[in-house]
């Protein structure tokens, strides 16, 4: 609370109502390590703020039979696009790309590279925010001598925006570019946060669109697994070329203005409290 970014961001967040999109693009604006220790300290470490106890995550223990029994993680390093989603909330942000590297030489760990813009609505003035992140999978694929209830193919869990999560990933479908059908992954997850769980699955393939020649034996690998391949909705890798609005020292306390414009700037106090305060909704 020493700057305006944190107050903002903090009051950005409960205008959310726990809404994961609106979380996201709070976090895309206002982010930084201040305000993920902040929410840590918080919520987590001490239950300043109450979260709902003992919440029912048996749903994430129910894998995909059709999951695949044996997986190769070499041929996930290097670079993919998220092509298609079917969780608006978690997979849809456009200009997605995820980059795998194995962590150790053993081979059974990686590093993945995560990149996704938030758009800023038109309404506010369009744009986006980049926003580059990272997690660390365990291949389950890797480990058949570990029990494995779910069948999951790999695994993650850590602190996303200064919250735990845990989550399970299942390899549904592949091609390694073989057979005239191009490279694509079909992945579903599950997982939770202490804001309840959560699933989804999403394509990975090797342009920033997936090959209509992959698409058939998506659909298949999907429907395998109970999915409808045409509830998934294509992400904007379109990506166009421009400045982002992350600003590393905006708002960071040093001037009178900072605080004048954390009290009546748009997104400030007064906009909490009394919306429309300036007439703009008359």
């Amino acid at each position: 609370f020493s700057n305006p970014r944190g107050i903002k961001g903090v009051s950005c967040l409960g205008r959310c109502k726990g809404e994961q999109a609106c979380a996201t693009r709070c976090f895309a604006e206002f982010g930084s390590e201040d305000l993920n220790n902040w929410l840590s300290c918080t919520i987590e470490e001490n239950e300043c703020v109450k979260v709902p106890k003992n919440v029912d995550n048996s749903a994430e223990e129910v894998g995909y039979g059709s999951a695949l029994k044996k997986f190769d993680p070499s041929t996930l390093v290097g670079k993919w696009y998220k092509t298609d989603g079917l969780n608006p909330n978690y997979d849809l942000f456009p200009c997605q790309t995820n980059t795998f590297d194995f962590s150790d030489d053993s081979k059974k760990e990686l590093d993945m590279g995560i990149f996704l813009r938030v758009s800023r609505p038109e309404e506010y003035g369009g744009g986006f925010w980049d926003n580059n992140l990272k997690e660390h999978m365990i291949v389950d694929a890797s480990m058949p001598e570990m029990p494995n209830p779910t069948g999951r193919t790999m695994h993650t869990e850590g602190k996303m925006y200064g919250l735990k999560f845990e989550e399970n990933w299942f390899i549904l479908g592949e091609s390694n570019g073989e057979k005239d059908v191009p490279p694509f992954k079909l992945v579903a997850y599950k997982g939770h946060t202490l804001q309840g769980n959560y699933e989804g699955a999403f394509v990975y393939a090797k342009e920033p669109i997936i090959p209509s020649a992959a698409i058939p034996a998506v659909k298949e690998a999907a429907a395998k697994a109970g999915l409808d391949f045409n509830k998934f909705t294509r992400i904007d890798n379109a990506c166009p070329i421009g400045d982002s609005l992350n600003d590393a020292s905006a708002d960071t306390g040093t001037s009178t203005k900072d605080w004048i414009n954390l009290v009546v700037g748009e997104g400030g106090v007064i906009d909490w409290i009394s919306p429309g305060w300036r007439g703009e909704y008359k």
